[in-house]
């Protein structure tokens, strides 16, 4: 089950470096989405953060179960607007997202549930970075 843990955040960063280098560095970004996406990987950190410091219980688990459902409903809050600057193929690809959202955080529930938190403070780690990452990307002049 490990595995599969791994294989869907695998999948949730290859879909959202895809995403990120083809869609995002050939359009414009306009300032609600440079603002936007990283708010959505906030809502992201702060579901895996929760597993970190939450007690394990059933609980603490339902408020995790409140966290994702609105990380879930939240990252849906652009595709009005994307109407009108996404191509068909980037749609696709939220779609994709949109799909894979649940299931990885799903599978992270169930990493902290059965004593993986190494696996939960990496995912932590990585999507805390990839929020770095879009901040400093599309704030700050396209630096990087």
């Amino acid at each position: 089950m490990v595995a599969i843990v791994i294989l869907a955040a695998g999948l949730q960063a290859l879909a959202m470096a895809v995403d990120e280098g083809r869609f995002h560095a050939r359009r414009p970004m306009p300032r609600w989405e440079r603002l936007g996406h990283p708010l959505d990987t906030a809502t992201v950190a702060a579901c895996y953060a929760w597993l970190l410091v939450a007690p394990h219980t059933e609980g603490a688990l339902g408020a995790y179960a409140a966290l994702a459902v609105f990380s879930c409903v939240f990252v849906t809050k652009d595709e009005r607007v994307h109407t009108r600057l996404c191509t068909s193929a980037e749609h696709w690809l939220h779609s994709v997202l949109f799909i894979l959202h649940p299931i990885v955080l799903a599978a992270f529930a169930w990493a902290w549930w059965t004593g993986h938190p190494f696996l939960v403070a990496a995912q932590l780690s990585l999507t805390m970075a990839f929020g770095t990452y879009q901040i400093v990307r599309w704030n700050f002049g396209r630096v990087i």
